[in-house]
């Protein structure tokens, strides 16, 4: 199998590729994360990860597979990126109390030296049950918020905040791994298993 790096700093995404026995080389991409409002949030989370994982293929020149994501939530036509603080994270499960929402996950993928460029999206709908103002401020306590698209993590405390998915749970953790699995067979002649 080609050397996998994964163009993130996101400890999630490194344990969930663990895994399935990847260990990838991680390399941060340095890229400001700007988000054009005017583009819907599918193709915000594709361009933020096409351009990472373009950032950090230009420093490989071997047959390196340069994976990177970008995952955002988006609740009746906003979309929540990471809380800056407590104030917000509150704010953020306050909204997105007793709704719906997407979670949506571009990935990346690109094989480097050559024009083998593959972007698409995972998207997993997440219902929050109807929560306390106590049972909030609980959770914002935990400081499990910190770092995390919505403001919450599915995998620890915040599984507390859901009454159910429809989708790719690993999608809601931040890799959509069975995407990226079907894109690696598809389009690179690998597989995961």
């Amino acid at each position: 199998m080609n050397k996998i790096v994964l163009a993130s700093s996101s400890p999630r995404r490194r344990e969930i590729l663990a895994r399935f026995n990847i260990e990838p080389q991680i390399v941060k991409p340095h890229i400001e994360e700007k988000l054009n409002f005017d583009e819907s949030p599918e193709q915000i989370a594709m361009a933020l990860s096409f351009e990472k994982a373009s950032y950090v293929a230009n420093m490989f020149d071997g047959d390196e597979i340069i994976v990177s994501a970008d995952t955002l939530v988006s609740c009746q036509g906003q979309i929540l990126g990471k809380p800056k603080d407590k104030k917000q994270g509150i704010e953020m499960i306050e909204f997105l109390n007793n709704r719906e929402h997407e979670v949506i996950t571009g990935i990346c993928i690109i094989k480097a030296n050559s024009n083998i460029k593959v972007v698409d999206y995972e998207k997993t709908i997440v219902k929050f049950r109807k929560l306390t103002s106590e049972k909030i401020k609980s959770y914002i306590q935990t400081n499990e918020y910190v770092d995390k698209a919505g403001g919450y993590g599915i995998q620890g405390y915040g599984g507390l905040l859901v009454e159910y998915i429809k989708g790719c749970y690993f999608n809601v953790v931040g890799f959509p791994v069975s995407k990226f699995d079907y894109l690696l067979e598809k389009h690179f002649n690998m597989s995961l298993l």
